[in-house]
């Protein structure tokens, strides 16, 4: 469904999925809509009209994630056939398949410059990529489950990642080394975000609860 924020009136019912809607994300001018589904497919909407513009049946499973680049140019895909794939938006027509996950792809996002994707799967690996050649840039190994979310700080220079149980891992990007973050979280951490300055980081969890880290500069403390 899209709805019309200052009225909240619904604008379009979008139907042509067959199954779950799993994942959806604007792209950055608002124009377009992408959404994966259980049904295999990643589809392209006209926000405007509601109209679909490209189906992509590229995955052989589950469509778990999708993110847009900043420049709106580029889509990612993770799916449950543990692939991440990037697609041309203005045609739909596929860019680059990488197949090094050996685990469901459950998450990705792009840095801020949008030259490098990050993807979490449930191997418990995070992998970088160059968006331009679809390349292997780096492999993150210490989750020890599986990588739910991910999320770049606005400077690119942190990439913030989520796994089983209560622990959240902050990367240097740059050198590939990592910090833990226990948090007081009693039950599975769920969703992590930067603040627009990268100064907070915030998680919610499967308990309930919503907690604000200061993680700039010194150690991680909860803001209550």
């Amino acid at each position: 469904y899209l709805w019309d924020v200052g009225t909240g009136t619904l604008q379009h019912t979008l139907t042509e999925h067959t199954d779950i809607v799993f994942s959806v994300a604007f792209s950055p001018d608002g124009r377009t809509l992408a959404s994966g589904g259980w049904d295999d497919t990643v589809r392209l909407w006209d926000v405007g009209t509601g109209t679909l513009q490209h189906t992509r049946i590229e995955h052989t499973g589950n469509v778990l994630s999708v993110a847009f680049s900043p420049d709106g140019r580029t889509l990612a895909s993770g799916g449950w056939d543990d692939t991440v794939r990037l697609w041309d938006v203005g045609t739909g027509t596929l860019q680059h398949t990488r197949i090094e996950h050996t685990g469901n792809v459950l998450s990705v996002a792009f840095s801020p410059d949008g030259r490098t994707l990050a993807s979490g799967s449930r191997d418990g690996i995070v992998r970088l990529w160059d968006v331009g050649t679809g390349k292997l840039q780096q492999t993150l190994t210490s989750h020890a489950d599986r990588v739910d979310s991910v999320a770049f700080s606005p400077n690119g220079k942190t990439l913030a990642s989520r796994s089983g149980g209560n622990i959240v891992c902050l990367w240097d990007v740059g050198t590939g080394t990592v910090q833990h973050i226990p948090t007081e979280h009693t039950y599975t951490v769920d969703s992590i975000a930067f603040s627009p300055d990268g100064h907070t980081l915030a998680s919610g969890g499967h308990d309930g609860t919503v907690l604000l880290w200061d993680i700039a500069p010194s150690a991680p403390e909860t803001v209550r």
